[in-house]
């Protein structure tokens, strides 16, 4: 199990346990595909891990704008299924802005790990949820996954990375057909100069070999130059 906290792709704080080794390398590739324009509340899924996150927007505080750029995250095996990390991220984030608050606090202008002083809290939340154990509440359970079906999407990492990789595959092979195109007119012109110079000086000997060809006959006709016909 993996959290951090972080300010758009800054991450400001977090904390892994010994079995999750690899996992934080997830959420730095999570990060920068977020968008704060709107709350979210989504998960990724890879291999038998889920990754939860939600993030704000500067709408939700916006005499404060920076915690708009704020995501909480957790990668916790798909066993836990979604309830718990949701809840747990909710209390993260409940935790996190009174030790931080909005009010005082310039998140943009931390530096990474900025919020390390979180970390043993964010370590002991983390703790208390992998330990805590759900209500026998079953319409209750049943309710929370409603909503989890209405607020959360779940997509496949391996499926977004692809579809950015290529995408930055047609960027590159649509500037590569740019610049060929650029040089196949600059070619063209070039040809279409050299084609009309060609024609120009076809013209220019078969007018002189017409002329030619008439003062011959002429001459044949009338004699050698000087005489009257």
């Amino acid at each position: 199990m993996a959290s951090c906290i972080a300010y758009n792709a800054t991450i400001l704080t977090e904390h892994s346990t010994a079995s999750a080794s690899g996992t934080p390398t997830l959420a730095s590739l999570i990060l920068p595909k977020i968008d704060h324009s709107s709350p979210q509340k989504l998960t990724y899924t890879h291999n038998q891990n889920f990754i939860h996150y939600v993030s704000s927007s500067p709408s939700e505080h916006p005499t404060t704008p920076s915690a708009g750029g704020l995501t909480y995250l957790v990668i916790a095996p798909s066993s836990c299924g979604r309830r718990l990390p949701f809840n747990y991220l909710l209390g993260l984030q409940t935790r996190f802005l009174a030790a931080f608050p909005p009010a005082t606090t310039d998140f943009a202008a931390l530096p990474p790990y900025g919020a390390a002083a979180f970390n043993s809290a964010l370590k002991t939340l983390m703790h208390e949820s992998s330990t805590a154990r759900p209500a026998d509440d079953a319409l209750g359970n049943a309710s929370a996954e409603i909503d989890d079906v209405r607020g959360i999407m779940t997509q496949n990492i391996e499926r977004v990375l692809e579809r950015g990789e290529r995408i930055d595959l047609l960027v590159d092979k649509t500037d590569r057909l740019g610049g060929s195109a650029r040089e196949f007119r600059i070619r063209s012109r070039g040809l279409r100069r050299k084609m009309w110079w060609k024609n120009v000086k076809l013209m220019v000997l078969l007018v002189f070999v017409i002329v030619f060809l008439v003062y011959l006959f002429v001459g044949f006709a009338c004699g050698l130059p000087g005489e009257s016909c």
